[in-house]
């Protein structure tokens, strides 16, 4: 009890969007009668996903020292991790969680809350921004529509797996509290904020609305994703109180923009290696390039996502270190080596 106490303190706000979120999801979801579910994804539901993913960032920490110092697992893992550290990976685990899981209904809950959709005022302005042209389609005839489409297709889909991965890179892998602290608070803003731009401008996206210019890209994951999100909208329009599935179409603000930015940004404050800080930059530039291609976004959508993710690692990141200004925050509690050696 005394480590879940201490685990609290760095998760404050963290832990307050996720109970706020979830209160709302409850309102919305009574007041239009639908229920409340835990999103699938591609390897299956989110509780199985996220703490699957910090398992394995456990393991790929635990088992090579193991190995190369010849001790069972699970003396290192008593070592590297204790009930002090166990409990700040449960805790933020769960904001996390409870924020993602809430957006999804409240996201969900748009084709009934926000029928009135604000595309053709966005395909305007998108319009307007790329100098009368249709930034999709400029994209098209500057990248090609072959070999790029199937790059970006990649891109864009990999952001499913990067979230989960990076959340556990962040609670187990991170040397210091206030950097899990820090990214799992920035993230629950982004899940909370994501589904506030969406109640404010509801929009569905370009292709949602007009796939004319999107029919000469070749079939990838991104379009099957596509197909499979308008099916999923089109059965909760249909049937909203019999649907077994979420609706998932959403327009601004680009939540994959504003996860990435996000990372990216964090990744660069804490100066992590210049290849990993690079590689982030330049999956936030594919990532916004995706989302125009494939008409996932109108240009403002992936504006307003680096805005988003923006002020999500600002006010992550003071939140964070003004409820641990009095003590060296480090999530490796020092503890007794193993056999008379340190840890590596």
């Amino acid at each position: 009890m005394r480590h879940l106490s201490s685990a609290l303190r760095p998760y404050g706000l963290a832990l307050a969007l996720a109970f706020g979120s979830a209160v709302v999801a409850i309102i919305v979801a009574l007041a239009y009668d639908l229920p409340l579910r835990d999103p699938d994804g591609i390897a299956g539901p989110a509780y199985i996903r996220l703490p699957a993913a910090v398992l394995v960032m456990v393991m790929l920490d635990v088992v090579p020292r193991a190995l190369h110092r010849r001790v069972p697992i699970r003396a290192v893992l008593r070592e590297r991790y204790g009930p002090g550290r166990m409990a700040l990976v449960f805790v933020g685990l769960l904001a996390f969680y409870v924020s993602y899981v809430s957006y999804r209904n409240l996201k969900g809950a748009l084709p009934l809350a926000r029928p009135h959709v604000l595309d053709y005022d966005l395909t305007r302005l998108d319009r307007w921004m790329a100098f009368g042209n249709d930034p999709a389609i400029l994209l098209h005839e500057l990248l090609g529509t072959g070999v790029t489409a199937y790059v970006l297709s990649a891109v864009y889909i990999g952001f499913l797996a990067f979230v989960p991965i990076s959340l556990g890179i962040a609670l187990v892998w991170s040397r210091s509290l206030w950097v899990g602290a820090w990214y799992v608070t920035a993230m629950c803003l982004n899940w909370v904020l994501g589904a506030l731009s969406y109640y404010l401008v509801p929009s569905l996206g370009p292709v949602f609305v007009r796939s004319s210019p999107y029919t000469d890209l070749p079939p990838t994951g991104a379009s099957r994703l596509a197909e499979s999100l308008a099916d999923h909208r089109m059965q909760v329009l249909t049937d909203p109180h019999g649907a077994d599935v979420i609706a998932g179409v959403a327009g601004f603000a680009s939540l994959h923009v504003s996860i990435t930015f996000t990372a990216a940004l964090v990744a660069h404050r804490i100066a992590l290696p210049r290849v990993v800080r690079w590689s982030m930059w330049v999956f936030v530039v594919l990532t916004m390039t995706a989302t125009i291609y494939f008409g996932w976004h109108y240009l403002a959508d992936d504006i307003a996502g680096l805005g988003l993710g923006a002020f999500a690692v600002v006010v992550g990141q003071r939140v964070t270190r003004r409820i641990s200004t009095d003590e060296e925050l480090a999530l490796v509690e020092p503890v007794p080596s193993l056999q008379g050696s340190a840890v590596p």
